[in-house]
């Protein structure tokens, strides 16, 4: 299942996003510890495809996908 998120970025000036935090749907805010890797992908739980980052949060891997213009990530268990 695809959920869309709201997500505090940097965008640098040479064009890279860098994905900062995301913004639940009930208001809770996850910061984004670190980018393992990005890489273009397509997601085989939601089905989509876009710019895979691989993340750390809160101690946990998860998969944070940016596609044309808006997030969304696999799962936040």
């Amino acid at each position: 299942m695809i959920t869309y998120l709201t997500v505090i970025a940097k965008l640098h000036s040479f064009g890279k996003v860098e994905p900062l935090s995301i913004v639940w749907e009930d208001g809770r805010l996850f910061s984004i510890d670190k980018i393992l890797d990005v890489r273009p992908c397509a997601s085989l739980k939601g089905g989509g495809a876009g710019v895979r980052y691989t993340v750390v949060m809160q101690g946990k891997k998860k998969y944070l996908f940016f596609d044309k213009d808006r997030f969304w990530i696999e799962n936040l268990s």
